[in-house]
C-alpha cells in the first residue's frame, strides 16, 4: 500500500488533532482504493476523530465549515493556496434508527473507533488507516474480502439495507464499478428490504446509476439489478423486457439485446442512457408477424419510448438539456440510410435530428448494432453516411436559421419588417431553400429571396 499518495495537507490535519491530545485516520473508500493499489479512482480524503465536532471547529478555526454539525461532520480546508484540500472530519459515531430509510433518526457520539466502523455499509469500506505510522484497522475482514474481489456488507445485511435503503444499489454499483462479486448473503438480503430502498429519493437513484452506467461494462450491474429487484422498482419500464423475444434480426430478447447494447456503447453518460432506453417501448409495441410464427414487429418503438424515456427522466430529475439529448437518440435511433440519399437529403437529416447530435446518434446506432449478436459490421450501415455527413458539418453549411448569412435585424433594417411572426417565416423559408443550394447562402442572394417572399405574403 503507497503511503507516499496520502496529500499532505491529510498528513497535516491529522497531526494537528493528534497534538491535541485526539484521535485520527483516514477511513472509507479512499483506503480501500489504497488497499486495492488504485489511488487514481481517489477524488476524496474523509478523516475520523475522537475529537467531538465542537473540538474540531475550535482547533482549525476559521478553516473549519460546519457542514453537519448535527451529524458530527465538519469541512476543514488544509493547506494553503492553491494546494488548499476540503477534507470531511467526522467524529466516532453511532447511528439509532432510520425511519426515513435514508438518514439516521438520531446521531450518537462514540469513544472507538472500532464502534464507528460498526456502522459502515461494507467491509471493505469499513479500513481505518494511520496515514503516518501505516497502521491499517481492519474489524470486519475489509482486507480479505478485497483480496477476493467481493462485496460483504458490515454485519447482518439485511440490517445494514434495513437502515439505509440506497445502500442496496451502491452494492451493486460498486459491482459493475470495481468488477467484484456481491457475497451471497449480502445479494440475498436486497430483495428483502426493497420498501426501504423505495424511499430513496430519485435524485440519488439516478446518481448511483450513472455511475453504474460509467463503469467499462455496465451490464454487471444492471444484471444484478434485475435479478435483485431494484430495476423494477426504479425502472419498471425496463423489467417489462424480460424474456420479450424479437426477431430473426436479434440473438437476444429485448433485456439481453439492452445490456449488450449499453456494455458496446461508448461510455458517455448521454450516449449509455439512450443505449438503456433506446428499446424500452420495444414490450408495449411488439405484435406478431403475420403469417411468420415467432416473428415480432415493433412499429413505432422509436416515437413511443422517446415519450416513455421522457417519463422516465423527469421521474429521475435529469436536468432538461440532458432529458432532451437522451430522448432525442431514443427517438431518432431507427434511421435508415440509402446511398441513394442526396446531398440535401443528407442535411436535411442533419437538421431534423441536430448537428451536435449526429455523433452520438452513430454511436449509439453502433452500439445497437452490436447489441444485436449476429456478429454485424457496423460500418455497413453507418460508414458512408458518417463520412458524408462529417464532409456536410465540415464544410460549415447552414444547418440552423443561426447558420444563415442574415438574420431577423438585416429583414428589419433592409426590408422595414416589423418584428413579429412573418420575420421566423421568413426566415425558415430561407433555410429551406438554403438546405437544398447551399450557394444560396449569401447576404444580398437572401435578402432578394426575403423581398421576394415578403411580396408574395403582402
Amino acid at each position: 500500500m503507497r503511503l507516499d499518495v496520502i496529500p499532505p495537507q491529510v498528513h497535516e490535519l491529522c497531526r494537528a488533532l493528534r497534538e491535541r491530545g485526539h484521535e485520527a485516520f483516514v477511513v472509507g473508500g479512499c483506503v480501500r482504493d489504497l488497499v486495492r493499489d488504485d489511488p487514481l479512482r481517489i477524488k476524496d480524503w474523509d478523516v475520523t476523530t475522537s475529537a467531538s465536532p465542537h473540538e474540531v471547529v475550535r482547533i482549525f478555526g476559521k478553516r473549519a465549515i460546519p457542514t453537519g454539525l448535527q451529524h458530527g461532520t465538519v469541512t476543514v480546508l488544509s493547506g494553503r493556496g492553491d494546494h488548499r484540500l476540503s477534507i470531511e472530519v467526522t467524529t466516532y459515531r453511532g447511528e439509532g434508527a432510520y425511519s426515513d430509510g435514508r438518514r439516521p433518526d438520531a446521531v450518537t457520539f462514540v469513544r472507538t473507533l472500532e464502534e464507528d466502523l460498526a456502522r459502515r455499509d461494507f467491509t471493505m469500506n469499513a479500513l481505518a488507516l494511520d496515514p503516518t505510522t501505516g497502521e491499517l484497522r481492519d474489524v470486519y475482514g475489509g482486507v480479505a474480502d478485497i483480496a477476493r474481489r467481493k462485496i460483504r456488507a458490515v454485519g447482518e445485511a439485511r440490517a445494514r439495507f434495513g437502515e439505509d435503503g440506497l445502500r442496496a444499489l451502491r452494492a451493486v454499483r460498486f459491482a459493475a464499478q470495481l468488477e467484484f462479486t456481491v457475497d451471497p448473503d449480502t445479494l440475498a438480503a436486497i430483495p428483502e428490504t426493497l420498501d426501504v430502498f423505495a424511499k430513496v429519493s430519485m435524485e440519488r437513484v439516478r446518481d448511483e446509476m450513472m455511475k453504474i452506467l460509467a463503469a467499462r461494462q455496465p451490464s454487471r450491474g444492471l444484471a444484478l439489478m434485475a435479478e435483485t429487484g431494484l430495476l423494477a422498482r426504479a425502472l419498471p419500464e425496463l423489467a417489462e423486457s424480460f424474456g420479450v423475444a424479437q426477431n430473426r434480426y436479434h440473438a437476444f430478447d429485448v433485456w439481453s439485446h439492452t445490456l449488450a447494447t449499453v456494455d458496446a456503447a461508448r461510455n458517455d453518460p448521454i450516449v449509455r442512457w439512450a443505449a438503456l432506453l433506446h428499446d424500452v417501448a420495444k414490450p408495449r409495441t411488439r405484435a406478431a408477424k403475420e403469417g411468420e410464427p415467432g416473428e415480432f414487429t415493433f412499429f413505432r418503438h422509436d416515437l413511443v419510448g422517446a415519450d416513455m424515456s421522457e417519463a422516465i427522466l423527469k421521474r429521475l430529475r435529469f436536468p432538461n438539456r440532458e432529458r432532451d439529448e437522451i430522448v432525442g437518440l431514443v427517438r431518432n435511433h431507427m434511421f435508415w440510410y440509402a446511398p441513394e440519399w442526396t446531398d440535401a437529403t443528407v442535411r436535411r437529416f442533419l437538421v431534423r435530428i441536430g448537428p451536435d447530435a449526429f455523433g452520438p446518434l452513430i454511436d449509439l446506432r453502433v452500439a445497437d448494432v452490436v447489441g444485436r449478436g449476429r456478429g454485424e459490421d457496423p460500418e455497413i450501415e453507418v460508414g458512408e453516411l458518417r463520412r458524408r455527413a462529417e464532409e456536410t458539418i465540415a464544410k460549415a453549411q447552414a444547418l440552423k436559421i443561426a447558420d444563415l448569412a442574415i438574420g431577423g435585424r438585416d429583414l428589419i433594417g433592409e426590408l422595414g419588417l416589423a418584428p413579429g411572426p412573418l420575420l421566423g417565416e421568413i426566415l425558415r423559408a430561407l433555410l429551406e431553400r438554403v438546405i437544398d443550394d447551399p450557394a444560396l447562402n449569401d447576404r444580398e442572394t437572401l435578402l432578394a429571396l426575403s423581398r421576394e417572399h415578403a411580396g408574395a405574403r403582402s
